[in-house]
């Protein structure tokens, strides 16, 4: 596993139809080491704290992989590495396969994945497209955040080095579904709220939305 790209940037203002709108999704790949930090790379700032950024958003991870299938989608973009916000582009690693609560060692850092990323509003207006936000959740190629465990320096071409395997088998792919059914599945759901690493508005989330003829998790 390797990390491809570090990217980073600060909120600039974006003006549309309904006003202007602050944004942090403006990323852009750096050539040196950068130190990655509690809340965030050096370099790099969120600009709405209520709903990015914070330690259990401290960093983005968006697999190159999929950029193959975007450029497929998405024929007509210029698709250059930081494209999707991601402060981290890597190689090697996937939703299906990566687990809420695995740990890695990345350059001098370690980082633990918390949850999949949900898309927002300023993805629409990153791409131009009012529909992709909900284009970009239903190809569930959603990337997931981490937070930082130690603070450490990183770079393009850094190795990626799992450390730790969560022991609940719930993978970012696993989150994505149960959000997007509802909660409709309540052996994983069970196991998800096991998972101390994922945040309590997940969990908050999953003990409310219970489908008809289940019983609520506790």
């Amino acid at each position: 596993m390797k990390l491809i790209s570090v990217n980073v940037g600060l909120p600039r203002r974006v003006n549309t139809q309904k006003g202007t709108v602050d944004t942090g999704i403006f990323k852009e790949p750096v050539s040196s080491p950068v130190m990655l930090r509690r809340l965030n790379l050096d370099g790099d700032q969120q600009a709405d704290l209520t709903v990015h950024g914070g330690a259990e958003k401290a960093v983005y991870v968006y697999p190159s992989e999929h950029y193959a299938y975007w450029r497929r989608e998405l024929p007509e973009m210029e698709l250059p590495w930081g494209m999707f916000g991601e402060n981290f582009t890597t190689e090697g690693l996937d939703e299906a396969e990566t687990r809420i609560g695995d740990q890695f060692h990345v350059g001098s850092a370690l980082v633990m994945v918390t949850q999949p990323r949900m898309p927002c509003y300023k993805l629409a207006l990153k791409f131009g497209h009012a529909d992709f936000p909900r284009q970009f959740l239903r190809s569930g190629r959603t990337g997931f955040y981490c937070s930082v465990l130690a603070e450490g320096r990183v770079a393009g071409g850094d190795a990626i080095e799992r450390t730790h395997r969560d022991e609940h088998g719930v993978s970012v792919a696993d989150i994505t579904r149960l959000y997007a059914n509802r909660g409709d599945d309540a052996e994983l759901r069970t196991r998800a709220l096991r998972v101390e690493a994922l945040p309590q508005n997940w969990k908050e989330y999953f003990r409310k939305h219970v489908p008809s003829g289940q019983q609520p998790i506790q």
